[in-house]
C-alpha cells in the first residue's frame, strides 16, 4: 500500500539530524511536489497527531525563518527546541541558516 503524502513527508523529517533544519519546500521538492510546500506546512501541524514523535521543528521556511512556531504551544517552544540543538535564533530566524540546511535531495540520494 502507497504511503500518503503526509507519511512520506514524516518519512524525511524523521531522519532530519539533530542540530540541522530543512525548508517545507525542499520537503516537496524532494516529494516531487515542487510548489507545494503549504502541504508540507500542514503535515508539520498535523505531525502530533502521528504515533511517531516528529521533529517538525526542524523544518523552517526557505529563508530560515520559524514561520510554523505558532503550532508549538508557545511563541518560544519551537525556537527553544531549535537552541537547545545548537541553532542560534535571531529575531525567529536562524543565524548561519546555509551551515544546518539539511536538503533532502543531497543527503537522501546517498
Amino acid at each position: 500500500m502507497e504511503k500518503g503524502f503526509f507519511e512520506q513527508v514524516y518519512d524525511i523529517v524523521l531522519q532530519i539530524p539533530h542540530g540541522r533544519v530543512t525548508s517545507y519546500g525542499a520537503i516537496a521538492e524532494y516529494l516531487g511536489s515542487k510548489g507545494s510546500a503549504r502541504m508540507v506546512g500542514w503535515a508539520m501541524n498535523s505531525s502530533k497527531n502521528f504515533p511517531k514523535n516528529i521533529p517538525a521543528h526542524r523544518v523552517v521556511n526557505r529563508n530560515g525563518l520559524l514561520t510554523g512556531k505558532q503550532h508549538f504551544g508557545g511563541n518560544d517552544v519551537m525556537a527553544d527546541l531549535l537552541t537547545s540543538e545548537g541553532i542560534e535564533i535571531i529575531d525567529n530566524k536562524i543565524t548561519n541558516f546555509n551551515s544546518h540546511f539539511w536538503d533532502p535531495r543531497i543527503e537522501l540520494s546517498r
